[in-house]
This record gives C-alpha cells, structure tokens and sequence, in this order.
C-alpha cells in the first residue's frame, strides 16, 4: 500500500513530465490533459482515469483545496466591495450615510460628489438630476419603482441586491432569496452577506452553517469588511484565534472600527501580538484617511 509520501511523490513527478497521474500517458500531440477538478496537484487524461485515481489522490486533493482557499481567503482586499466613488474617484466610505443610490443607474456616489452636483444645480436653477448619468430624478413613487424593475430586468446585480432587501425587509423571505440568490450570482458582495445571514438565522431557508461560511468567505474575498468581521468572530466562538485575528487584521486595513475593538481587546488579553496590533492600527487609519476630501468634509459639515 502506497504511503502519503509516496502521493505526494507521484503529483510532483506528474507535473514535472506532464503526465496523467492515473496512467501515467503524457501530454503530446493530440492528447491533452486536465487539471483536477479542485486542486493543483494532478493532471489527468480522460475523465475515467480521473475516476479511478479519486480513491488514491483524495486525501491529498482535499488537503491541498484546503490550502488554496486559505490562500484566497487570507488575501488583502486593495479596497472594500464598495469601491471608488465614480465621479472622485477616493474610495467610498464604510458608513451608509456618506454615500448616496442612484437606482437609474446602480452607482454609489459619495455625499462630497452628491451635494456638490445639487449646489451646481441650484445655482443653474436646473432640474435635479443624477450626477453621474444625468437621468432626471424620478418625479413620483410609481416612476422611480419603473426604473428599479428595469434595471432588474437587465440583470442588474445592483438593482437585484436592493430588490431583495425590499423584500427581506418586508418579511418576504423567499422572494429575498431569490433575488439575492441571483445578485451573489453576478458576483454582489452585499448579496453573498445577506444570504450567509438567511442561512444563519434559517430566514425562508433551512439553517445550514456550511453555506453561511461559503457566502460569508466570498463576501469576504470580495472586500466586505462586515463579512470579514463575521468570520473572525465565528472562528473566535471555535477557538481558532490564529485565524480570527487574520480576519479582523484584514477587515481593519479596510477601515472596519468594530474588527479594530476586536484587536485592541485580543492585545488586552495577550492574543493579538504587539507589532500585529500596530499593523492594523496603521493600515485602519490609512484607510480611513482615504475616504476624506475637502468636498466630503464640506457636505458633512453642510448637513448637520
């Protein structure tokens, strides 16, 4: 019987020479070969000789998806989900309320571009419109629900995403799921957030952790500092600290304050390193620090 060690041999070998690693045939001509199906381990021939390595190569395939997720996983996001205002071009900050939706078009504005637009506007004694696609604002409830049901009819993950929220907060958990089924589809990060907290809290679906953690993980790769701070937590509650303070470490880069408290509360406790906590103190703050601009500073200023 055949040691891990001798697998392990036998995939290295198998991506030296290019050769199945079930027959053993090598990649020439008009034989090609794929790679298996979750890891980058092994090649393959034909689906049959795919079929009869499983038994042998899964242990190690299993192992080494493992690894490649963390290395997904544990990757810094350059921004969060939520991206660069499209008219500034400064990352959009993490508070709600210093950006704007503008439905006719699925962008986030921040408050800076948004009051900016409505000053020039009244100057010009202008009808208000969009400051980005220049649709007149919607005049009544009937034509701006127009608007949003076209966008969704165009597969808008935007539009979807909202559509669900709607529907989630009316208590229509079904008609959530299946708009936020269809926007984690087209790649939503707040989406893939929302499903993990139906699948956690069992909202119109059965409670299943595994799914909660996949979504929450895919918020997560996508920048989603809320999801990031999730998944510490849920490691934290399974005593897997080393990972928690990964995920906190990553969501505070982002400008996320409560993964910051969680950090300054490990340091308290001695498992969160010094040099660690100071990393993210740094990398929080620059964060932040980006999302500032005269004109944002102003609007606020303007609007308390």
């Amino acid at each position: 019987m055949k040691s891990t060690a001798d697998d392990n041999l036998e995939a290295k070998v198998a991506d030296v020479v290019k050769c199945c690693a079930s027959c053993g045939i090598a990649e020439v001509d008009d034989i090609k070969l794929k790679n298996c199906d979750d890891c980058d381990l092994v090649r393959y021939c034909s689906n049959g000789c795919q079929e009869d390595h499983r038994l042998q190569h899964e242990a190690m395939c299993r192992e080494r998806a493992a690894e490649l997720r963390d290395e997904l996983l544990f990757r810094q996001p350059e921004n969060s989900h939520l991206g660069d205002c499209p008219i500034c071009f400064l990352p959009l900050p993490l508070d709600t309320n210093k950006y704007v939706k503008y439905f006719c078009c699925s962008k986030l504005v921040c408050k800076g571009c948004s009051f900016a637009n409505i000053m020039r506007q009244f100057d010009e004694r202008s009808a208000l419109e969009c400051p980005f696609c220049r649709q007149l604002y919607a005049k009544s409830e009937g034509e701006d629900h127009r608007q949003k049901k076209k966008r969704c009819e165009a597969n808008d993950p935007f539009a979807l995403r909202e559509e669900g929220r709607t529907h989630f907060v009316d208590g229509d958990y079904e008609r959530a799921f299946e708009y936020w089924a269809k926007a984690a589809e087209l790649g939503d990060m707040d989406a893939h957030c929302g499903l993990s907290l139906m699948y956690r809290d069992g909202h119109g679906v059965e409670k299943d952790k595994g799914k909660e953690t996949y979504h929450f993980e895919e918020a997560a790769i996508g920048g989603h500092p809320d999801a990031r701070h999730m998944l510490g937590c849920n490691e934290g509650e399974n005593v897997r600290l080393d990972r928690a303070v990964k995920h906190w470490i990553i969501a505070a880069k982002l400008g996320d304050d409560e993964s910051i408290e969680r950090l300054k509360e490990g340091f308290k406790f001695g498992y969160v390193r010094k040099e660690d906590f100071a990393t993210a103190l740094r990398g929080h703050q620059a964060a932040v620090d980006a999302t500032k601009s005269p004109q944002r500073e102003l609007a606020e200023k303007r609007a308390s």
